[in-house]
């Protein structure tokens, strides 16, 4: 049985991983530390022959791994959960160099994949018998596809990557994992830990610049793409994968509603939804990004929120008192400066922070912000920020609010607060999201889906719906006599 110490690896360079190979590139690049401003680790800068390489090493792996029993390739994975567990501490400085994340938050986000990770190899899809008699049965199976490739984004570089991994691992697939630029480190180390557990060719990684991903959506080898990230890359990346007919999930942008009754607990429920709103600095896609609260508690939900948002710290990568840290990387920056920049051209009133200013020092740091009743028809309610700031709107009806918490092309989640649980589900029922909830809000479990309605999503991930993602429904027809 392998110890701990069996999985550990170094944390200081840092390889594609191709056919269980560390391999390195011609050409090489750093990501930046969002903190600091400062370049991190080199690492490859994949080409159409490394593409080539590692998706023939996964489709050569693939029939050996498919004809694996569930409870074969559960045992992998547990054995990986233990290895990750092993670097675990690691992870958590890891992602605060490249995420920059605070040790609090990194260990949120270990806490998450762990979850994932034990929870995941649990999952099995349940046979189908539509006819079983005495003539004939026929039985609805569920086929590995082949060979899938997951492209993460760089705001949970480790939980929403390792959400596609294992599902489709545990289903038979083989897996190509593309990093996004931002935050390339996590998931090369993950596949290097990776290569102590499976067998050549089943989980690889890669890293590269802007034309990697398009590389692996053309491949004619591969058999589906698992992309999480924006609503125009997500169109890009449907249309690419309509050439081969390649299956496809697309996770994309939230606008999250928090309706809140007038009958709620104001202190109890400020603190859940302050936090909801602001955790990893606005840059959740199940962040809350709108608060519709009852005009009967408005105004003390409003001096409950902005008090509870004051005393969230903003922090560097190596602050432990830190609730959350800069914004990742200076694109995403920039455009939360144009959302910012609208507080005082369009007149919104805000009833916490503002404008940041001049940058002054090095990172990406933005202050916390809440808007005070803007029109519904403005950006900060009709588009997703990603980033700590957040609009906080009165309602009086119950149809009204319902109607202008799905006046959105998005559809990811949606919440309802209330004392009156029956009144709440009754609410929450109408709403166009792919999850919604009573009394919390970006709940979520490894064995229930996850995914987005409307434009903020095709498919899901997660849970058995999630893992028949991964898989080709197929009609087995058993006649019991000639």
């Amino acid at each position: 049985m392998a110890s701990a110490t069996d999985y550990k690896v170094s944390f200081d360079t840092f390889h594609n991983v191709i056919n269980n190979e560390l391999t390195s590139t011609a050409a090489t690049r750093r990501a930046i530390c969002p903190s600091t401003e400062e370049p991190l680790w080199e690492v490859p800068v994949s080409t159409q022959e490394d593409v080539d390489r590692a998706v023939s090493a996964a489709k050569a792996a693939y029939p050996a791994w498919r004809k694996l029993s569930y409870d074969e390739r559960a045992e992998y994975l547990n054995k990986f959960a233990d290895a990750i567990e092993a670097n675990q501490q690691e992870f958590v400085d890891l992602l605060g160099k490249e995420v920059g994340k605070p040790p609090g938050a990194g260990g949120f986000e270990m806490f998450l994949v762990m979850g994932l990770a034990r929870g995941t190899p649990q999952l099995r899809i349940k046979e189908e018998k539509p006819i079983d008699d005495e003539d004939r049965t026929a039985i609805v199976r569920y086929v590995p596809l082949g060979v899938g490739v997951g492209i993460v984004p760089w705001n949970f570089p480790l939980t929403l990557g390792i959400g596609k991994l294992l599902p489709a691992l545990l289903a038979g697939n083989t897996f190509i994992w593309k990093s996004s630029p931002y935050s390339p480190y996590s998931a090369l180390k993950l596949a290097e830990i990776g290569t102590k557990i499976f067998p050549p060719g089943v989980f690889q990684a890669l890293s590269g610049e802007e034309s990697l991903g398009p590389q692996l959506t053309a491949h004619p080898d591969v058999a589906k793409v698992s992309f999480t990230g924006s609503v125009a890359t997500g169109k890009k990346i449907m249309a690419a994968c309509a050439g081969t007919l390649k299956r496809v999930t697309l996770e994309l942008g939230g606008n999250d509603a928090a309706i809140v009754c007038e009958d709620v607990d104001i202190d109890a429920v400020v603190a859940k939804i302050a936090f909801l709103t602001f955790v990893h600095g606005g840059q959740i896609c199940m962040n809350i990004k709108r608060i519709f609260v009852h005009e009967n508690i408005y105004d003390k939900f409003l001096a409950k929120l902005v008090e509870t948002a004051k005393q969230y710290k903003v922090g560097d990568h190596t602050d432990a008192e830190a609730f959350f840290g800069p914004i990742q990387n200076e694109m995403q920056y920039d455009k939360l400066q144009a959302f910012y920049s609208q507080i005082e051209k369009q007149g919104w009133k805000t009833a916490l922070g503002g404008a940041p200013g001049p940058k002054e020092g090095k990172g990406f740091f933005m202050p916390a912000t809440i808007i005070d009743n803007p029109p519904d028809d403005s950006d900060i309610v009709t588009k997703e920020p990603f980033g700590p700031i957040v609009p906080v709107l009165k309602w009086t009806d119950e149809d009204e609010v319902i109607r202008r918490a799905n006046a959105t092309e998005m559809g990811l989640g949606a919440s309802v607060w209330s004392k009156d649980v029956p009144r709440a589900q009754r609410m929450v029922e109408q709403l166009e999201a792919g999850s919604i909830w009573v009394n919390t809000h970006f709940e979520l479990a490894p064995n229930v889906p996850f995914g987005g309605h409307k434009q903020s999503g095709l498919g899901m991930d997660w849970g058995e719906v999630g893992l028949k993602g991964w898989c080709n429904p197929q009609a087995y027809w058993v006649k019991h006599s000639v």
